[in-house]
C-alpha cells in the first residue's frame, strides 16, 4: 500500500484529559446549545445568526474578531443570537493549498496533524473563556468530532461531504444543532436525504467501535447556491428557491422544516458586498409568505461566509458509549 504511517495520534479521551474544559465552559455550552435549540423548535422568536470567515487559522485574529462579535451580541440580544464561525478545516476541492489550522498549526512549517488537533481544541477553548461564546466548526472528517464535542453549539457538512453516508451517520450521533449544505451541483434530493438520514438512529461502525445512535431531530438545510455546467454560480436564496424547499420537505415528511441561508459561496458569487441585499431578499420572502413565516420565527441571514436559519425543532438525544 502507497501509505506511509507517521505516528499515532491522541484519541479524543487523550486530548481532552489534557486540555480539559472548566466548568464554567460546561455552563455556557450547556446553555447557548439549549437557546438555539429553542429558535430553531420555535419557543424563542430571535434569529440565529451564524457568522465569521471561511478559515480560523490564527487565533489571536479569531479572538479579537469574536471579541468584537461579543460586544454587537450585546446590543442585538433580544433579537439575534449570535453562533461565530470558527472552522477549523479547510476543505480543498483538488486537495491542494492549506488546509486549515489542524493541518498546520504553523502555516510556515510543513503539516503536524497532532499539533493541530491540539491547536484547534486550544482556541475553541480560549475563545469561549474570553467572549462567553460557543461556535460552530465544519465537520470535515467525522471522527475528529469528539475532539470539539463538549465545546462547539453547531456543526456544518459541508457542500462536499453532504453525499457522504459517514458524515449522514455520525451526524445522527450529534446533540447539538447540524446544518446540511446542498451539494456544489444544487440538487436539493442529496441534502434532504441527507437530513432523512442523519434524523433517524443508525449502528455504525465509529473510531473502531459499534455505536448506535438515536438520530438528531436539529438536523436541518444549508442552501448555499450552486454551481451549473458552466462554472457559472447559480443562486438559491429566492422566492421559488425557498418555496420548493418548504414542499420538499413536506413530501418528505421531515421533523422540524428548517433552513439556513448562505449569504456567501454561490449565492453571492463570494462578492460580500452582495450579501446585505440578499439578506432582505430574504427576509422579505419570509414575511411575504404565510408558509415560509410559520416556517420558523426567525429566518436571518449575515455575511463573511456566515449564514442564518429560520427553524422549528424539538430535542434530538444520542446514547453512545464514551470511546477512548
Amino acid at each position: 500500500m502507497s501509505f506511509e504511517f507517521l505516528k499515532k495520534l491522541p484519541t479524543p479521551a487523550e486530548i481532552r484529559s489534557l486540555y480539559p474544559i472548566s466548568e464554567n465552559i460546561r455552563i455556557i455550552k450547556a446553555h447557548r446549545d439549549q437557546q438555539i435549540r429553542d429558535i430553531l423548535t420555535g419557543r424563542d422568536d430571535r434569529f440565529l445568526a451564524i457568522i465569521g470567515p471561511c478559515s480560523a487559522d490564527n487565533e489571536d485574529a479569531v479572538l479579537d474578531y469574536i471579541e468584537r462579535l461579543a460586544k454587537v451580541q450585546e446590543k442585538i440580544a433580544d433579537k439575534v443570537l449570535i453562533v461565530p464561525r470558527v472552522y477549523t478545516n479547510k476543505p480543498r476541492t483538488t486537495g491542494e493549498g492549506y488546509k486549515g489550522l489542524l493541518h498546520q498549526p504553523d502555516p510556515e512549517k510543513d503539516p503536524d496533524l497532532a499539533a493541530g488537533l491540539i491547536a484547534i481544541r486550544q482556541m475553541h477553548i480560549h475563545v469561549v473563556e474570553a467572549t462567553g461564546l460557543t461556535c460552530a466548526d465544519e465537520m470535515l472528517y467525522p471522527e475528529n468530532y469528539r475532539y470539539l464535542s463538549d465545546l462547539l453549539s453547531y456543526v456544518a457538512v459541508g457542500a462536499r461531504s453532504v453525499e457522504d453516508q459517514q458524515h449522514r451517520l455520525t451526524v445522527s450521533g450529534f446533540d447539538v444543532a447540524a446544518g446540511m449544505k446542498n451539494p456544489t451541483s444544487g440538487d436539493l434530493s442529496v441534502m434532504l436525504n441527507s437530513i432523512l438520514a442523519a434524523q433517524h438512529g443508525h449502528s455504525f461502525i465509529y473510531r473502531g467501535w459499534a455505536v448506535n445512535t438515536t438520530g438528531n431531530e436539529l438536523a436541518h438545510a444549508v442552501l448555499r447556491g450552486a454551481v451549473n455546467k458552466h462554472g457559472e454560480a447559480s443562486p438559491n436564496y429566492h422566492y421559488e428557491d425557498l418555496r420548493l424547499l418548504w414542499e420538499k420537505y413536506q413530501q418528505k415528511k421531515l421533523k422540524n422544516p428548517a433552513v439556513i441561508i448562505d449569504t456567501n459561496h454561490s449565492n453571492s458569487n463570494k462578492q460580500y458586498e452582495q450579501q446585505i441585499r440578499i439578506s432582505k431578499e430574504i427576509l422579505h420572502s419570509r414575511n411575504e409568505d404565510p408558509d415560509l413565516h410559520a416556517l420558523s420565527p426567525s429566518m436571518f441571514a449575515a455575511s463573511l461566509c456566515a449564514v442564518g436559519a429560520f427553524a422549528k425543532l424539538r430535542s434530538g438525544n444520542a446514547k453512545t458509549a464514551t470511546p477512548p
